[in-house]
């Protein structure tokens, strides 16, 4: 009989990956088995995800194989679709292809990391479910910069006649809603790199395509603060690029997008950036909850023999001091914490198996990054803000130091390499189905008991 303690890691992100890292390194050899569950065999580098969808980077190069990162590591490909905290065991149902398996299995553990991260924010709005598109994983990011291909292919081929004039101004109308990191990166790049491949079209002039980015709040990129934020509107608009605060999306019927102020906007491609909410599994355990986060203790315990890190975890930020009249301030869900929450619980983990002593998690924000294509970025590292070419050498550093693969490091940088000294390509691989690339099923948000996403 195996009398190893056996740790199941829900989840194969940025702290997930930390954690079992930390943990292959520190639980002497017959300690413990790692098991990590997974939907895909690969940590997806979120943050490079805007550079797939402009032509910039190859999609696997952004992907970090789980099995070369953790040698000693059981991965099971599949989704964690329920956790019995009294019983111990986790529900696996399997995914092949990204399509989920009917069978399942049980996975009894002793110790439990929870990290599945999080999803795309939905809102109860009619239409959207049907018509948006997030760009959260690699299948949805390639299939947006197809698809964009795709429809200026189709209003290419439109005959010159007025008849065909509103189909053409739809397929050459881009709605993105969230002007937010995802929204304003995939805006900026993806319009930069459209109109460096503008021979493609002989009949329509790409310079012509409306772009269209909205946000209920006050200003783009609130995270950077007021100066970087007018620097980034400013750099939108220099572009040609519509940008509308202070109104979202009413509805969407047929091939119109209904803003909230009553505009119709005619349109074939709506992409949903407008947020994240933590995995819809830590809303089926039963546990305490904070605005959907599972709430934890400064060492990472969500309950007895249970650990939550990352997006998934309301985790305290002992940075950061208790205001007098408001709650205790959370670590944001960003792969910066998730990182460094994974080890720290990791080595968490291991000491509740004799290896090390607790501490708690405090890691002081190292600042944020945003990359706007070509020479435009804005970047605030250490509290510091940067913008232009400054900016951009401090984000695609912070890329290159963060992604948890060296031979993933080399890979990307090349791509920013010849990039820069070659011809832009503009192939459509159209690969993905579109139904495949819808919120719903690119990111299997409605295989859990009480789905709480559009909340």
């Amino acid at each position: 009989m195996d009398a190893r303690q056996r740790v199941v890691i829900v989840g194969g992100g940025f702290a997930g990956l930390y954690a079992g890292r930390k943990l292959e390194k520190l639980l002497p050899p017959g300690t413990a088995e790692l098991v990590l569950i997974n939907p895909t065999d690969h940590l997806t580098y979120a943050p490079l995800l805007p550079d797939v969808t402009a032509s910039v980077l190859e999609p696997r190069h952004i992907a970090v194989s789980l099995r070369q990162a953790l040698p000693k590591t059981k991965i099971i490909i599949g989704h964690a679709t329920a956790v019995d905290v009294e019983a111990k065991t986790v529900t696996v149902s399997r995914s092949e292809h990204g399509q989920i398996d009917q069978d399942t299995q049980v996975v009894s553990y002793d110790r439990l990391l929870l990290s599945p991260g999080s999803i795309t924010r939905r809102f109860p709005i009619p239409g959207v479910s049907e018509s948006a598109r997030g760009v959260k994983t690699i299948t949805e990011a390639v299939f947006v910069r197809d698809h964009l291909l795709s429809q200026l292919d189709a209003a290419d081929a439109l005959p010159d006649d007025p008849r065909f004039d509103a189909e053409r101004a739809e397929r050459m109308t881009v709605v993105a809603v969230g002007a937010g990191y995802t929204g304003t990166e995939i805006v900026a790049q993806t319009h930069r790199w459209l109109t460096r491949v503008a021979e493609r079209w002989t009949n329509i002039d790409v310079r012509d395509v409306r772009w269209l980015l909205i946000d209920v709040a006050p200003a783009v990129l609130p995270e950077l603060g007021p100066r970087l934020g007018q620097y980034a509107l400013a750099a939108l608009k220099d572009r040609g690029i519509d940008v509308r605060l202070g109104v979202s999306v009413q509805k969407v019927e047929g091939n119109v997008v209904t803003l909230t102020d009553g505009t119709p906007v005619p349109s074939r491609t709506l992409i949903w950036g407008a947020g994240i909410a933590a995995s819809p599994l830590v809303g089926t355990l039963g546990l305490p909850l904070e605005r959907g986060r599972l709430v934890v203790d400064a060492q990472g315990r969500a309950a007895e023999d249970v650990w939550a890190v990352g997006d998934c975890a309301a985790t305290p930020d002992l940075a950061k001091e208790k205001p007098a009249d408001g709650p205790a301030p959370v670590t944001p869900p960003t792969a910066q914490h998730a990182q460094r929450q994974g080890t720290r619980v990791g080595k968490n983990i291991a000491a509740s198996l004799g290896v090390g002593v607790a501490q708690d998690y405090v890691h002081k924000d190292l600042g944020l990054v945003a990359d706007l294509g070509g020479l435009t970025a804005v970047a605030k590292p250490l509290g510091i803000e940067l913008t232009g070419l400054p900016a951009k050498i401090v984000a695609r550093g912070y890329h290159l130091y963060a992604l948890p693969s060296m031979a993933n490091r080399a890979r990307v940088l090349t791509d920013w390499f010849w990039h820069a000294v070659l011809p832009v390509q503009a192939v459509a691989i159209n690969q993905t189905r579109s139904e495949d690339a819808l919120i719903t099923a690119a990111q299997n948000t409605d295989i859990y008991e009480g789905d709480k996403a559009r909340s």
